[in-house]
């Protein structure tokens, strides 16, 4: 099942990549990832969609808040291993691109001179990935953060605008791999990619990758979901 999820509107672009749980380990919830992020994907659409300004990190708040609230009857949603996603989201209007990053799906900004990647990798950063490590530091201080049953979360995610932006990408992590886990592509090649070839020519390659390619010391599962959005702008974003 994809625990991939993409959504977008007029002025508004959304990536979540479900988290796949460890084996054996008891998530306290019926649900799985891939309601986790079809729910809170639907939750950000509609708030979104109404075009107010709130910062984008209320709104993830907020529908995060609204999420855990469809299942606080029959979930423990104080289990630390509930189910989580990455949250990658654009917003955008006359003047400048919105932008919120939380955990590893990256933001790809086309500014003419160069691609900036707007990414948190708190997640690469932990001393140990064992599950009682991982489990400790989800959702902790001089962890990371990942959007799951509590709303502060959003608090802790990357935000910010950038003007002149040309064209943007929100990646999964999974279909960031041509870069950061293969090392094919450089970020501005991915982003032409996704221009020139479409998200379906990226997912290709990097299945290609997957099955070819042999990466030693690497965390992760060898294949993985993989989900591109790619916006183009006018003269300004």
């Amino acid at each position: 099942m994809n625990e991939d999820f993409a959504v977008a509107g007029p002025g508004w672009a959304v990536v979540l990549d479900g988290a796949t749980p460890r084996p054996g380990v008891d998530s306290g919830c019926v649900h799985g990832p891939g309601w986790l992020v079809r729910r809170l994907g639907g939750e950000l659409a509609g708030r979104l969609a109404l075009q107010g300004r709130e910062p984008l990190a209320d709104v993830l708040a907020e529908s995060i808040k609204a999420t855990s609230e469809a299942h606080a009857r029959t979930c423990d949603l104080d289990n630390p291993d509930s189910p989580s996603t990455t949250v990658a989201m654009l917003r955008w209007g006359d003047d400048a691109v919105e932008w919120l990053a939380l955990a590893d799906s990256p933001l790809l900004l086309d500014v003419g001179a160069e691609v900036r990647v707007i990414q948190d990798d708190r997640v690469n950063k932990l001393p140990s990935y064992t599950t009682e490590a991982v489990r400790a530091a989800r959702n902790s201080p001089g962890g990371f953060w990942v959007a799951s049953t509590r709303p502060e979360a959003a608090d802790q995610a990357l935000t910010g605008q950038t003007q002149g932006v040309r064209r943007a990408a929100l990646l999964s992590d999974g279909a960031a791999r041509l870069v950061e886990r293969f090392g094919l592509m450089t970020w501005a090649e991915l982003l032409d990619l996704v221009d020139d070839e479409g998200p379906r020519e990226l997912i290709r390659r990097t299945r290609r990758a997957e099955r070819e390619q042999r990466v030693e010391g690497v965390r992760g599962k060898r294949f993985d979901d993989a989900t591109a959005l790619l916006v183009r702008f006018g003269e300004a974003g």
